[in-house]
């Protein structure tokens, strides 16, 4: 499969791009974490009354706590903003498999190769996501979305581990745009996904939510 191109709208991704806000929300919790670390390490050292080993605990918390404060700018850098993720990783089917009260559950076909030059090594992906943006909210509706690929193990370096769709409408209100989105990917591949759609259980009773096929 291929990347998609288009003009993401920036102000709109952000606020309602989930993984954008997943980040957020981790930079928030390292910060939290963070001043919490410095409050214990700062209790130990006034109460420490020259007790080595209560100063060195104080030491490892001030430590951590520095960890956690070097996390909040690198988390952003690291994954990007939405033009380079939607930019950066392949296009994908994915459609709703499951419709709840608050939230909808994505399921999609994606490629777990690293090396996406060779024949593709299919897999189905879910991910429970709360906004449809210009999608409707039913059972089978299509939902083109980018593959954000994760982790590999160490055993397996050639195929990712951990991979979750991302929809094309988190980063724009074009219905034209997603229109042609869902026009890139091939018949063959909704064919392919419509056909495994069943499978959802077994996905969701998988580590990374990701069931090879």
């Amino acid at each position: 499969m291929n990347n998609f191109s288009f003009d993401v709208d920036e102000s709109y991704a952000k606020k309602n791009n989930e993984l954008l806000r997943d980040a957020k929300r981790l930079q928030v919790s390292a910060l939290s974490l963070g001043l919490i670390l410095v409050a214990g390490a700062i209790a130990l050292y006034f109460f420490a009354n020259g007790t080595i080993w209560m100063l060195l605990i104080a030491g490892v918390l001030v430590f951590l706590a520095l960890l956690c404060f070097i996390m909040i700018p690198v988390i952003p850098r690291q994954m990007g903003n939405a033009q380079t993720l939607y930019d950066n990783y392949e296009l994908v089917p994915a459609v709703i498999a499951e419709v709840n009260p608050r939230d909808v559950i994505i399921l999609a076909l994606v490629n777990t190769n690293v090396d996406t030059s060779i024949k593709p090594q299919w897999a189905l992906a879910t991910r429970t996501i709360v906004r449809v943006g210009a999608h409707e909210r039913r059972l089978g509706e299509r939902i083109p979305s980018v593959a954000i690929t994760g982790r590999r193990t160490v055993k397996d370096q050639d195929h990712w581990d951990e991979i979750s769709p991302m929809p094309i409408t988190w980063g724009t209100t074009d219905k034209d745009v997603i229109r042609s989105a869902e026009k890139t990917i091939p018949h063959e591949l909704w064919a392919k996904l419509e056909k495994n759609r069943g499978k959802l259980e077994e996905v969701k009773k998988t580590r990374n939510n990701l069931l090879p096929l």
